[in-house]
């Protein structure tokens, strides 16, 4: 009995830190959307766009990252194994956001899509996606492990 309630307490633990990993990768969508316009509407524009890219990345990198810290202890990174499943979380649902928005919105052919993934003109997507699964261990490291008062 007392072994059913325990596994149920970890169960409900899981399923509280899938929703609030996705929570927090729903706010690194809203940033990388924001990003996506600072890019087109500025960035683009003045620098090329090799440097916009560049410099899209690494913000995206940068928002990523500061995501992951801030939000580590409500996130309950507390060991490297939770850090990873979050950052393999995150990067998979990036990929799948970005390839069913990219052929099922925007109506973009494989292709189109598959050259992010080239560093081509500056693009350097694949870093980002790097950044996108190793944030949590980052923050895991940064900020250290938690451990809750008894």
């Amino acid at each position: 009995m007392l072994e059913t309630a325990s596994r149920e307490r970890m169960r409900r633990a899981g399923s509280m830190i899938l929703l609030r990993s996705f929570a927090a990768w729903l706010l690194i969508l809203v940033f990388a959307m924001l990003n996506g316009g600072f890019r087109d509407a500025v960035l683009l524009p003045s620098l090329g766009k090799p440097a916009a890219l560049v410099l899209s990345g690494a913000l995206l990198s940068a928002c990523v990252l500061i995501v992951a810290v801030v939000l580590a202890t409500w996130l309950k990174l507390d060991d490297t194994a939770r850090s990873l499943s979050v950052g393999s979380l995150w990067l998979v649902l990036t990929l799948a956001f970005e390839f069913g928005f990219g052929r099922l919105v925007q109506g973009r052919s494989w292709p189109e899509m598959l050259e992010a993934y080239t560093f081509k003109d500056g693009n350097i997507w694949l870093l980002v996606l790097v950044v996108t699964f190793l944030a949590p261990l980052v923050a895991l490291r940064l900020r250290g492990p938690r451990r809750s008062a008894v």
